[in-house]
């Protein structure tokens, strides 16, 4: 069997991932789904179905985002972002920024700088990306070349050293 590259690997995870989704039938949601992302034949009009789409996100719009926050998201990231529109994608222990296809920029900013205030995380340098359990939040690292960290939300200065990079996390998360 060929070995995949990072973005072939990153790619076969989050596919794998949402495939399960979609076959157990979790990606359906208490809310407004966007037309792009509706899966057809509603039957409930409260619970919604939501299919995973081919991202749209091109390298200027994140160029244009990443100048915006002032950020540069790891090249790793980049692949996973320009891969597939959801709203949710869980694996493991981590649940990653909901990434639908009209909102993803409001999503990530969000995910980035409100869910915590701005002075605990990103003002110090640590990105926040996705959920980690019930513990806190994985944040990109800006003083360790962006190595992943998780940070307790219970200990404001609590910052535990994870992954190495973007391509580390994912690929050993999805082993377990």
């Amino acid at each position: 069997m060929e070995e995949l590259g990072h973005e072939g690997k990153i790619e076969e995870i989050v596919d794998r991932t949402l495939n399960f989704w979609i076959d157990h039938e979790l990606n359906q949601l208490p809310c407004d789904i966007e037309a792009e992302m509706l899966a057809p034949d509603q039957a409930n009009e409260e619970w919604k179905f939501w299919l995973p789409i081919k991202s749209t996100i091109t390298d200027a719009e994140l160029q244009e985002f990443e100048t915006e926050t002032g950020f540069a998201f790891p090249d790793d990231f980049k692949t996973f972002l320009k891969h597939k529109h959801f709203y949710e994608l869980q694996i493991s222990e981590v649940s990653f920024c909901s990434l639908p296809v009209n909102t993803w920029r409001t999503s990530l900013r969000e995910m980035m700088f409100e869910t915590y205030s701005r002075e605990f995380l990103f003002d110090k340098g640590y990105v926040p990306f996705a959920v980690y359990s019930d513990w806190g939040l994985l944040c990109f690292d800006t003083h360790n070349n962006n190595a992943i960290v998780r940070w307790d939300h219970e200990i404001e200065d609590s910052f535990e050293y994870q992954y190495k990079n973007f391509y580390e996390l994912l690929t050993e998360i999805s082993k377990a």
